[in-house]
């Protein structure tokens, strides 16, 4: 079994060995049992968190080089007027805490996602028209991981976390 334990980030396909095609729900974990596209077994020992991208290049231990695909699954395609229709589009589904993938095509531009009844009736009633079709989803990593790293975070909100407390004590003479 190959073992993969580095990631790479996006690479081109001509550096890779091989190649190895997942559903979204399988890219987002770091450990993992595997076939690759060519019949290799693969173990992937990642750090947990950033998802795996489409082109992303992973590295085995001894020096192999395996590109991640993203699979082909059944997604949602909903597709509005771009400026404020898609900006609002994408706020509210977003706001679900939802994965999103966001692009344009020769159609225009669309914000797709897994199935979901829903969503989709959400999507539908602010004018989007919807595609129910199966595509790759590859969604938007977000602002606090784009391209695999995580930004610094801070706990201080600019204020002391000592509270003088009010408990109203009353004392009848």
């Amino acid at each position: 079994m190959l073992k993969l334990i580095e990631r790479l980030g996006p690479i081109e396909a001509s550096q890779a060995t091989d190649t190895l095609t997942l559903p979204y729900e399988l890219r987002i974990r770091g450990r993992l049992k595997a076939t690759s596209d060519a019949d290799h077994e693969l173990g992937l020992f990642l750090d947990r968190g950033p998802v795996l991208r489409d082109g992303e290049g992973l590295r085995a231990e001894s020096g192999e080089i395996v590109r991640i695909r993203a699979a082909i699954e059944p997604v949602v395609t909903a597709r509005i007027e771009a400026g404020l229709p898609l900006a609002r589009l994408a706020y509210h589904l977003g706001n679900r805490h939802v994965q999103l993938a966001l692009g344009e095509d020769t159609h225009g531009s669309y914000v797709r996602f897994p199935p979901d009844h829903v969503l989709e009736e959400l999507a539908a009633l602010l004018g989007a028209t919807l595609e129910r079709h199966e595509a790759p989803f590859d969604p938007e990593p977000g602002a606090y991981n784009q391209l695999g790293r995580t930004l610094p975070h801070s706990h201080d909100h600019g204020h002391a976390h000592d509270h003088g407390h009010y408990h109203g004590h009353h004392h009848a003479h």
